[in-house]
């Protein structure tokens, strides 16, 4: 927070030193930068579809091609275009110096705000994901990030941590869930860490198995929900329905596969401290050139308040130049606190699902195939999990021609996502979290009438394909009805 830009400077300079004998480090000649526009002029922006090649010779066995020291572990989230799931490279300094510190500055802030905490007089429960072991090399690994970092998780953490190693990485969320419950009910929990969906799935649960309405009448002592992967907002005020008092605090975290980057700071705050000396090197694209062809990056002193941007990392795990997907805002500077924004482009994350418009458009034209339908138009949003139904996505679609069986469309279409993208086919296993889509098949031109309310007719306006939110929906619902 003190020295921002000579801590991002020096970052830097230690993950060139340490990569500069690699093979990416000799190809872009490491060894001879001297400055950060050095790097900039060297090597150019990345994407997952470049850096591919070589983090599957890294899966395959082969080492110090992106970093310096062995990577026998891989975070697996949703794909790209051309695949279903991307594996991001975990070394063992982005746990220790990135992951791991990460989730220590956590509790550390939360400490330092709440000084009467007695959070570890008890548990922290750990809502984490699952790993298998990697066909293509026996000595590596592949899993949800928070299974990897579980698996190799420090023994102070294991210790203040509940559910046991046996438990925390089940495959089967269903069989995963019972028995967390029977795990954790005897315990004293302080604590909670996950994802909100599965978070609000494992607490609907337990009140079940209880017969309890307030999650504080199971677990008196906890006081305290870490979150992060999805935005929280539409999920607040369903936790505050089922954990009610007045010593339950909410804390955002943004970590993702590709790194640890933002804590909240303070109390109640809706923005994170970018979190500077975790081995990550930022630079910023200002939204409106993303699509330039060499579009020229940002550094700290040089970004606004208010103006967004997309993430671009330079990682200890080997991520160079790294177009991660995300932009961010910033809410101050010095310290330099964000917000994050979105993704660079439509998508649907409210359960972790990580639905994106090159997924939706693939699955469509399968179902219409399958269907004999013809597609004129189309948007989606999320149904986001509430005490009376569970999560799942609404789709608006406007047939030129209506597929002959609209069951069959459907179905096709959630099995076609479910095969094409591996977060997705997560989330609907057993309908835990995710339920079948619903479609609705809108009359003609309901789109086209839409736009025109809104003055948007022409060649530069169109339908927003997917939505985190469902304002588009609702307002095309409210004006207008399905067949």
């Amino acid at each position: 927070m003190d020295e921002p830009l000579e801590c991002q400077e020096q970052v830097l300079g230690n993950l060139i030193s340490l990569a500069a004998t690699t093979e990416w480090g000799e190809k872009f000649h490491y060894d001879e930068i001297e400055s950060i526009e050095d790097f900039k002029k060297r090597v150019p922006l990345q994407d997952y579809e470049s850096l591919k090649p070589y983090i599957q010779r890294t899966m395959q066995g082969e080492q110090n091609l992106l970093w310096h020291s062995d990577i026998i572990w891989f975070a697996k989230s949703s794909g790209t275009t051309s695949d279903k799931s991307k594996f991001i490279p975990i070394s063992q300094e982005s746990m220790d110096d990135c992951h791991y510190k990460g989730g220590k500055d956590v509790l550390t802030i939360y400490c330092n705000n709440h000084p009467d905490t007695k959070i570890f007089s008890g548990k922290g429960l750990v809502m984490g994901g699952s790993h298998q072991m990697n066909p293509l090399n026996e000595q590596a690994s592949f899993g949800d990030l928070s299974a990897v970092l579980i698996q190799n998780m420090p023994w102070l953490g294991s210790v203040i941590q509940t559910p046991d190693l046996d438990v925390a990485l089940m495959n089967d969320w269903e069989k995963k869930i019972e028995m967390m419950i029977a795990t954790v009910l005897p315990q004293d929990i302080t604590h909670i860490a996950g994802v909100p969906t599965w978070t609000l799935v494992l607490i609907q649960r337990i009140l079940e198995r209880t017969g309890k309405k307030n999650l504080l009448e199971v677990f008196p002592n906890l006081e305290l929900y870490i979150h992060g992967g999805v935005s929280f907002t539409p999920y607040k005020t369903h936790f505050q329905q089922l954990i009610q008092g007045n010593q339950m605090n909410y804390y955002q975290t943004y970590n993702a596969s590709e790194g640890f980057f933002g804590i909240q700071f303070e109390p109640n705050a809706d923005d994170m401290l970018l979190m500077l000396d975790y081995g990550i090197f930022y630079e910023f694209i200002p939204l409106e050139n993303m699509e330039d062809e060499n579009p020229n990056t940002l550094q700290l002193n040089e970004v606004e308040i208010g103006k967004v941007y997309a993430l671009v990392i330079s990682t200890n795990g080997g991520l160079w130049r790294y177009k991660i997907g995300d932009t961010i805002t910033f809410t101050s500077v010095y310290p330099f606190k964000i917000k994050v924004a979105g993704r660079t482009k439509n998508y649907i994350n409210a359960f972790g699902e990580e639905l994106m418009v090159h997924n939706a458009d693939e699955a469509l034209a399968v179902a219409s195939k399958a269907t004999d339908a013809v597609i004129k138009d189309y948007t989606a949003a999320p149904i986001f999990l509430t005490n009376q139904h569970k999560g799942g996505h609404e789709w608006l679609i406007e047939f030129e021609k209506q597929p002959t069986d609209i069951s069959q469309f459907t179905q096709i279409l959630d099995e076609h996502l479910q095969k094409i993208n591996s977060d997705y086919e997560a989330k609907r296993q057993k309908d835990i979290a995710l339920q079948m889509p619903i479609i609705h098949a809108l009359k003609p031109d309901t789109f086209y009438n839409w736009l025109k309310q809104k003055d948007k007719i022409g060649g530069q306006h169109k339908v927003p394909r997917l939505s985190i939110d469902r304002k588009i929906v609702e307002e095309i619902l409210n004006s207008s009805h399905s067949l």
